[in-house]
């Protein structure tokens, strides 16, 4: 596999930084084929803080640590402004250009799908996107900017989905990543999924007479909007991540029924082997091995992954795993503010 850089745009960006940021347009050879037909060129935004060169010469070597977005998220995002008028770049270039961070660079990854998000798995419904970070994304950026090529040197973060991907990627392939945050990460699956069965079961048969294949006619049809039905769309999308149909590339197998939402026990066990809480057993040394694992949540947060946050803690704890847990007043929202502050933290691990 390879990715390379073509030429096109990502985005526009005119607000002056005291760092800089790349964006490029890749072409991914792991997604070129996959099953919901999304693009396989995608944007990489990549920061630079102040005074770090863009090719990968003879300077200073620096760490690197990847972002990833959450369930609906598009790259763009970290490029919108909050209330304070902000984006997540911006905030983050000012704790550069403070010197709050030890020097690092920030790569902003691309993982949307038609169906939402990833979760940054492979799948035979989504495409295969575990690959696409780890096998294309991280060498392309390794052999294009002045990185530190080595798991110890390279960190993951995201928020909600994306903080998903930062823990499984980290446990998945213990060869890329040595430190990881996990801002409001899918965890504890009874509490942050089950829930959504009854309210997807009720908005089926209202909306769709009970039937999944209208819904999937649905979102295939352009300029389909997910708000419309965001719980269904939701539990679809990472249905596709968790249990593929094998028989139906692009489509997925639900873990409950339609008709009352009540668990299918063995799809649903195959999506619990797929929590975070679950899977650290099976990845001790992974985890034992990562320079800091910081998690946080809201006590707030409107899908209770302040729970799985505590759940994972406790289990971490259990297996003798050193990590750090907050729990903050807010809610799931609530989150994009900390990022840069456990950003720090990271880079100062991966420059040891």
């Amino acid at each position: 596999m390879s990715l390379h850089e073509v030429d096109g745009s990502a985005t526009s960006w005119d607000r002056p930084l005291a760092g800089a940021l790349d964006m490029l347009v890749v072409h991914s050879e792991a997604l070129s084929d996959n099953p919901l037909r999304d693009p396989a060129q995608r944007p990489l935004y990549v920061y630079r803080p102040p005074g770090v060169d863009g090719g990968g010469g003879s300077g200073e070597r620096l760490p690197a640590v990847y972002m990833l977005q959450g369930f609906g998220g598009r790259i763009e995002e970290w490029l919108m402004p909050d209330s304070d008028d902000l984006t997540t770049v911006e905030r983050l270039d000012s704790m550069f250009a403070a010197g709050k961070s030890a020097p690092a660079l920030i790569v902003f990854v691309d993982a949307w799908t038609s169906r939402g998000g990833s979760q940054f798995l492979n799948s035979t419904s989504t495409g295969r996107y575990l690959d696409y970070v780890c096998d294309e994304v991280v060498p392309f950026v390794d052999a294009r900017f002045p990185t530190r090529a080595a798991r110890e040197h390279r960190g993951v973060s995201g928020k909600s989905s994306g903080g998903y991907g930062a823990l499984v990627l980290s446990m998945l392939r213990p060869d890329m990543f040595g430190a990881l945050a996990s801002h409001a990460g899918d965890a504890l699956f009874e509490s942050c999924y089950r829930p959504l069965f009854p309210a997807a079961a009720r908005m089926l048969r209202d909306e769709f007479e009970g039937s999944w294949e209208a819904f999937e006619r649905r979102i295939e049809v352009p300029g389909f909007d997910w708000r419309e039905c965001p719980v269904l769309f939701a539990t679809y999308g990472t249905a596709c991540a968790y249990t593929p149909d094998p028989e139906r590339p692009g489509k997925a197998v639900i873990p409950f029924d339609p008709l009352t939402g009540r668990p299918i026990n063995d799809v649903w066990q195959h999506w619990l082997s797929f929590d975070p809480v679950r899977m650290a057993p099976r990845h001790v040394e992974a985890l034992a091995g990562m320079r800091r694992i910081y998690i946080d949540a809201g006590r707030q947060d409107e899908f209770f992954l302040d729970l799985g946050a505590l759940a994972l803690s406790v289990e971490l704890g259990r297996l003798g795993i050193e990590h750090s847990l907050e729990l903050f007043d807010g809610n799931h929202d609530g989150v994009d503010r900390r990022m840069p502050a456990a950003i720090a933290e990271l880079t100062h691990a991966l420059s040891e």
